[in-house]
């Protein structure tokens, strides 16, 4: 599975919610995968990923309508975790960010978000 960085976070905050039926289908779909095998194997990349693939935003590979914007919250994570494009097993990935993740790291990522209002992202990866 790909994933790009900031759906490092998504992914755990994911409530069933999104842009239209086919991304709500394949982002649960993800998400399951995700959080029943403590083993699964993601491909971190720094464009478009599996989660983008059904984003009605979406408007061609490493091209969304709020691209800047994507971008912008992919570099924060990858800055705060020191992240590289490469292969990770992805409960021990979200295991390191969780650890060093602070609410005023978190604001900063996600403030331009437009899920995190009303997401359980911040309750689930800072308030533990």
């Amino acid at each position: 599975m790909k994933l790009r960085p900031h759906h490092l976070l998504c992914t755990q905050g994911y409530e069933g919610k999104g842009y239209n039926e086919a991304f709500i289908e394949n982002m649960t779909t993800l998400t399951n995968l995700l959080g029943r095998d403590e083993d699964v194997a993601i491909e971190l990349v720094f464009s478009t990923d599996d989660i983008c693939a059904k984003c009605p935003m979406m408007l061609e590979v490493d091209r969304c309508e709020e691209n800047e914007k994507v971008k912008r919250l992919d570099q924060k994570v990858i800055d705060y975790f020191n992240l590289e494009e490469k292969n990770y097993i992805y409960r021990a990935l979200i295991f390191e960010i969780n650890a060093k993740m602070t609410a005023t790291m978190m604001d900063d990522i996600c403030s331009e978000c437009n899920w995190y209002p009303t997401s359980a992202c911040k309750e689930r990866i800072v308030g533990r």
